[in-house]
């Protein structure tokens, strides 16, 4: 089966994300995919508020004025931006964008709020809906014209070097988020082409999807004084004199989901982390005529037991067991307990890890410290397992030949990576190798330009 066609099955049968709704680029949420989401902006929220970031909350609504007010940044965004041109029947004065991002309507808030250099530094989040009307063609999670969860940082600071810092602390974090969630990643300095409307520069993380294409998961961008400048955040500096902030923001949005379904998954479905999955761990009594009672009081007794460390659920639906197996691996529940007549006289119980598929009995005595060990080992396989297939899609070129890079992203995929040379680092490599330039990227010590083919 094609990764795409696996994809698009997956999200209904896992019951993630709807996407029958009747705007194109524009899906549902499911009550487990939500469960996804939801624990997994927990870890950034965590990251985020342990680093001394705040959440806010800023409108969604943005007046033509202020969006337009930096032009390079519209420039970026202007065949993209949802205008709301009435008010009911009547036409608004002023047209309003629904936010492709939130830099205009923060920084003109900023300007209100910087006085002096003792006001400063601000770092805020927020997490929100944006839209954009995405020409492409669309997928679920990956490609929307409403992004319902996107994460923005947005941060003012003093001095240059200031800002540089909180580049590398917003790197730093992202680090820590992809690596908890088992996504590997390629770090790379967009080329001056393909950097943010409006900054200085842009440092992207970029992962392999299945079929070989990379897609962007995150970006961070240190914005210099271009919209500090344009907005007049001018603070007072320590010696009286003017000067105006020096900003970065860094964002991520709903295709952290697509990829950990799409790069811990499997033929059967879902491989979820244990710290993001909606349910840990899933019980299945293995009912036996005349031995009811005494199966569902130990399913009871064992959830009780688990509930308060770990999600947990117990699955009494009237429906054979292999079906219940079946569906709890689509939906990648990590570890399965199941308990019948015979474990109950022997004291044992038998577990099932999703990622190895591999069926193991335990004493009953020992389960909780097996449990431990065992979730925590499902994570550091699954996380070995994605970054050997990441490895795998990386090729080195020491010879610069755009026919064989055209040749291994056409049938390997992946990313090419040849070594950096000013010379030919612009967008004229692009159309030898019919492929896009990630960037400039240090890998394994040496300095590289990366080159794939692009969601």
């Amino acid at each position: 089966m094609e990764f795409s066609e696996w994809y698009s099955e997956i999200l209904e049968k896992a019951e993630i994300y709807d996407v029958r709704y009747p705007i194109k680029g524009c899906g549902v949420y499911l009550p487990y995919g939500f469960k996804i989401r939801r624990y997994t902006f927990e870890i950034i929220r965590d990251l985020l508020d342990k680093s001394g970031h705040d959440e806010a909350l800023f409108p969604m609504l943005i007046p033509e004025d202020l969006l337009a007010k930096e032009a390079e940044h519209i420039k970026g965004f202007e065949d993209e931006v949802y205008w709301v041109t009435h008010g009911g029947k009547t036409p608004l004065d002023v047209k309003l964008a629904l936010r492709p991002t939130s830099e205009t309507p923060i920084y003109y808030m900023m300007k209100l709020w910087v006085k002096v250099h003792t006001d400063l530094p601000i770092k805020i989040y927020q997490i929100v809906n944006t839209f954009r009307y995405e020409t492409k063609h669309t997928r679920p999670l990956i490609r929307l014209r409403e992004i319902m969860t996107f994460k923005e940082a947005h941060t003012a600071h003093s001095t240059k070097e200031e800002a540089e810092e909180q580049v590398k602390e917003a790197i730093s974090i992202y680090k820590k988020f992809f690596d908890t969630l088992g996504i590997p990643y390629l770090i790379s300095k967009r080329p001056e082409w393909d950097k943010f409307p409006g900054a200085e520069y842009t440092m992207a993380f970029d992962t392999i999807f299945p079929d070989g294409r990379t897609m962007q998961i995150a970006t961070v961008h240190n914005l210099g004084q271009n919209f500090s400048k344009t907005f007049e955040i001018i603070f007072e500096t320590p010696t009286g004199d003017k000067d105006y902030a020096y900003q970065t923001c860094y964002g991520i949005s709903d295709r952290v989901i697509a990829s950990i379904i799409a790069i811990h998954g499997d033929e059967k479905g879902l491989i979820l982390p244990p710290i993001v999955a909606p349910i840990q761990i899933v019980i299945i009594p293995l009912i036996f005529k005349g031995k009811e009672d005494v199966v569902m009081e130990k399913a009871k007794e064992l959830y009780e037991k688990l509930k308060d460390k770990y999600r947990v659920h117990i699955d009494d639906r009237d429906i054979r067991p292999g079906r219940k197996f079946n569906d709890w691996e689509i939906k990648g529940v990590p570890l399965r307990i199941e308990i019948g007549p015979k474990d109950i006289e022997n004291g044992k119980i038998t577990l099932f890890r999703r990622d190895t598929m591999e069926k193991f009995q335990v004493d009953e005595s020992e389960l909780e410290e097996v449990i431990e060990k065992t979730l925590n080992n499902i994570m550091e396989n699954i996380k070995n397992r994605a970054h050997e297939k990441f490895e795998n899609f990386i090729t080195i070129l020491e010879d610069i030949n755009p026919e064989e890079i055209k040749k291994i992203l056409s049938e390997k995929r992946g990313v090419v990576l040849i070594p950096f040379k000013e010379e030919i680092y612009n967008e004229e490599l692009e159309n030898k190798v019919e492929a896009t330039i990630l960037g400039e990227t240090e890998y394994k010590g040496k300095k590289y330009i990366a080159i794939a083919k692009t969601y």
